[in-house]
């Protein structure tokens, strides 16, 4: 008798051995997977993506897989739903309006915003936004500095557009609610002529007088490096264009710390801070990566 119960005793030790090797394996599995970066194919999403993937490197265990440059939010919101990348930084104007085909109030708070993207994103998609970064990136329709026109507003673009040409990255005139369809129907626009470019060389048509007008991003570098001059977008088309953290549901939840640890990021870049390191990239030729590192070491974000 003594010897059975010495057996089964064995056998239950055993057995919560092998219990618990099988339950830090199975952890092990779910966080040693890299979690996935991406972002957008032009500059300051470059730097973003960048940006993330150091930070989580520098600051938590977990490895990162970088995948910038994937496409625009058509792309990137599937990939998000799909699990095919875990996180990237979009914008809460274009989260309201292009993704959820939702309208923006006139004079909508931005935290009215936020509230609105967060809640359809974790209803429709399991993903979540965290807290803004600090920066707004919004259009301005822009151009050069020696234009054969002055205008201070959209509407003075309008009432002179028979007479110029505009230019816009691909993705802007296939968006619904913020793209350019409803953008021209809302100012009245009748451009002579419509050519769409990828958003890097749009700068270029406009500096080389290729295209009068551009949708100029209010944190690209050249507006103040080229003396780029801009307009204010009167009738309040565009709604806030707050940058956040998209970022799955079911990642928060398996990789402990994570969402606090991002958090920390919030409210740290500045409209200035994303300007200066667009134009480090885009006019001084910078590398992402070491734009985006140095930015995290100077704010003391790593060390």
């Amino acid at each position: 008798m003594k010897k059975n119960k010495l057996i089964l005793a064995s056998f239950l030790v055993l057995s919560l051995i092998l219990s618990a090797c099988n339950t830090d394996n199975e952890h092990a599995t779910v966080t040693d997977e890299p979690l996935v970066v991406s972002g957008k194919n032009w500059t300051e999403q470059y730097i973003l993506a960048q940006l993330l993937a150091i930070y989580i490197e520098e600051t938590t265990e977990y490895d990162v897989e970088l995948q910038d440059g994937l496409g625009e939010v058509a792309i990137l919101t599937p990939a998000i739903e799909n699990g095919e990348i875990d996180m990237y930084v979009e914008y809460t104007g274009t989260g309201l309006e292009a993704v959820l085909k939702e309208q923006a109030e006139s004079g909508e708070s931005s935290e009215s915003i936020l509230t609105r993207v967060r809640e359809g994103y974790e209803e429709r998609y399991n993903a979540t936004w965290l807290e803004p970064l600090g920066f707004e990136n919004n259009y301005t329709l822009a151009y050069r500095e020696d234009a054969a026109f002055s205008a201070d507003t959209y509407t003075d673009i309008a009432a002179l557009s028979k007479d110029l040409t505009f230019g816009a990255p691909h993705a802007f005139y296939e968006r619904q609610g913020d793209g350019y369809e409803a953008f021209a129907e809302t100012y009245k626009f009748d451009f002579a002529e419509t050519e769409s470019f990828d958003p890097n060389v749009m700068y270029q048509a406009l500096l080389q007088g290729d295209v009068d007008v551009i949708p100029a991003f209010t944190t690209d570098g050249r507006i103040d490096r080229e003396n780029i001059q801009t307009t204010t977008d009167d009738l309040g088309f565009f709604p806030n264009y707050d940058a956040a953290i998209v970022i799955r549901q079911e990642i928060l939840d398996r990789y402990q710390g994570l969402e606090e640890t991002l958090n920390g990021l919030a409210g740290q870049i500045s409209e200035s801070d994303m300007q200066q390191m667009n134009a480090r990239v885009d006019i001084d030729n910078e590398e992402y990566e070491t734009v985006a590192r140095e930015f995290l070491e100077s704010k003391g974000l790593i060390d």
